[in-house]
């Protein structure tokens, strides 16, 4: 009887909220008002709370749920903590069955963020044993490809987890652990020359000297998977202690990919699913785009980029993301699920990671002094 309670009362609210929005996009300086944040990141929660697509513990809804703690954060609404609460005990506050694979302790960093309000260890215990159990023993991920993380999304999954453990827990080994094993992404991945990351190792030069390459024969960097290690990026530095050694080392990257990143923003303020095409793929993604607008605006928001240079890029990416919602708060132009640029999605496509990515926009953008 509780959870119909819970379900009937967001169901009404979701209505009430859709209802109180016009059928059409708010003037551009609305979109910067606090009120209208706050209403907006309300109503993408209740949307996406209300049609779910996926596995609870499936790494869609690490970036989502990442996205409703934000969204909780900015509001305050109890009831979105409800929900928060709702989910990790259903899930029975375990990962993914695949131990040693990022995507399935993605919605660990919810579960650690909870933990820190509730202060209940079984919230995070299976998350410890599980992280734990990847420093003793090597998993199929390592065996399979010489490093556990071996894909650029992987940044935004599994060091944010390590490193919120390191600081919950008072413990500089999850510290240890994370740089390891996200230099080896880093070693491997990162492109000197683009300052970008390719997705994967198939994306890099092959045997025979040729890489993959787009239709104007440039090298194909994927928006999204860009997008993941600029907000896993976000999410580890603000975990990290200011004296820790290597924290000019995540420093670094982040501002060599927001540089790289804003040079590649469409007059439209989005990003395309191809970086470095974007005259062939269709319009704004809205995954990747929303995950670089969190990610500079947090940068702006802590001194660590150029005001004057990225808060240009910032705004007119908040615009570009809120033309994509529709009037339920569904966010439209997501790029199903892949691990490449594609051209097959519209105004309808939608995903869970990319309602998460855009609350976790809005709650740096609501931060901003303009």
């Amino acid at each position: 009887m509780k959870l119909l309670s819970f379900t009937t009362g967001l169901l009404a609210t979701c209505l009430i909220s859709t209802a109180s929005f016009a059928h059409q996009h708010p003037p551009k300086d609305d979109v910067f008002s606090k009120n209208y944040i706050k209403a907006t990141m309300v109503k993408v929660t209740d949307w996406q709370l209300s049609n779910p697509k996926h596995k609870a513990t499936d790494w869609t809804n690490g970036a989502f749920y990442a996205g409703v703690m934000a969204a909780y954060q900015t509001t305050k609404s109890n009831r979105i903590l409800d929900s928060l609460m709702a989910m990790g005990e259903r899930n029975k506050w375990l990962p993914g069955d695949r131990y040693d694979h990022a995507d399935d302790i993605a919605i660990c960093q919810t579960y650690i963020d909870l933990y820190r309000i509730k202060k209940d260890r079984r919230m995070i215990q299976a998350t410890i044993d599980t992280v734990l159990k990847i420093r003793k023993v090597p998993g199929i991920e390592m065996k399979q490809h010489g490093i556990t993380w071996w894909w650029c999304d992987a940044l935004f999954m599994a060091p944010p987890v390590l490193v919120k453990l390191s600081k919950t827990l008072n413990d500089p080994s999850y510290l240890t652990q994370n740089d390891t094993l996200f230099k080896q992404t880093y070693d491997l991945l990162y492109n000197h020359e683009e300052d970008l990351y390719a997705r994967d190792a198939s994306y890099l030069v092959n045997a025979s000297g040729e890489g993959k390459k787009e239709s104007n024969g440039k090298k194909v960097f994927w928006s999204r998977g860009n997008g993941w290690v600029m907000g896993g990026l976000v999410r580890v530095l603000e975990e990290l202690p200011k004296n820790h050694p290597q924290r000019e080392f995540y420093l670094t990257q982040y501002k060599e990919l927001s540089t790289r990143l804003a040079a590649l923003q469409q007059a439209d303020g989005l990003w395309r699913s191809s970086l470095l095409d974007p005259e062939a793929f269709p319009g704004g993604e809205g995954s990747g785009s929303g995950f670089n607008c969190y990610a500079m605006a947090w940068g702006i928001n802590q001194g660590i980029l150029d005001k004057a240079t990225f808060t240009p890029v910032v705004k007119k990416a908040w615009i570009g993301l809120n033309t994509l919602l529709t009037p339920a708060g569904k966010v439209g132009w997501v790029q199903p699920i892949g691990a490449d640029p594609r051209r097959n999605f519209n105004a309808e496509s939608w995903e869970v990671y990319g309602a998460g990515a855009y609350l976790l926009a809005g709650s740096e953008v609501i931060k901003m002094k303009w």
